[in-house]
């Protein structure tokens, strides 16, 4: 068995965080529309309303813990945000995948649950998921903004959604880690809003 050498270790580690500089200038160049996220997620709360949330893989991990930091708490002490990720009721998931599709696992439950002047967080490293596409109509059907989390280029997503926080560089995993940091800053910007 080859062993990595502390030179090759260094080579890598070099390009990642090159990687990971590239990632966190697209993020800062969103600052404005991550402000207006904030502001509509923010008022969707004042205002009575929850946030639902949903993505595929690890932007389902990303839906998760975003909203974890809402209900939880992300840095301070308040009451909690409602807000849901529409992945983590593995009954309902696996109920509509097999009963209508998995193109509308999303979609059905924010037609159930989502109601105007509520927000969907849609994410899609591509802006292409099927069924973040389906559930981002389904929110517009139901009157509720649309905030989406993409990458590259945004791609569908990006002309479907009120606000769409496109991190412009080409790396999946490097979409990932900006998307998390997006949702820390928009936490961060509601808790400070609602405080």
């Amino acid at each position: 068995m080859d062993r990595v050498t502390a030179d090759e270790g260094a080579r890598v580690l070099t390009l990642a965080l090159a990687g990971h500089r590239d990632a966190i200038d697209a993020v800062e160049a969103l600052a404005p529309r991550i402000a207006c996220a904030a502001d509509a997620i923010a008022s969707s709360f004042a205002a009575g309303g929850q946030l639902l949330v949903c993505g595929n893989g690890g932007s389902a991990a990303d839906a998760q813990h975003v909203a974890a930091e809402f209900v939880g708490r992300y840095l301070k002490e308040r009451m909690p945000y409602p807000a849901i990720a529409l992945h983590a009721n593995a009954s309902a998931v696996t109920a509509i995948g097999n009963d209508y599709g998995f193109d509308e696992v999303f979609a059905r439950q924010v037609r159930a649950h989502g109601r105007a002047g509520d927000v969907l967080l849609a994410i899609s490293t591509s802006g292409d998921s099927p069924n973040v596409l389906a559930a981002i109509d389904a929110a517009h059907g139901a009157g509720m903004a649309v905030i989406g989390l993409s990458g590259r280029d945004g791609g569908t997503m990006a002309g479907r959604c009120d606000v769409c926080l496109t991190v412009a560089v080409d790396s999946t995993p490097r979409i990932q880690e900006a998307h998390i940091t997006i949702a820390h800053v928009l936490c961060g910007l509601v808790e400070d809003a609602l405080s």
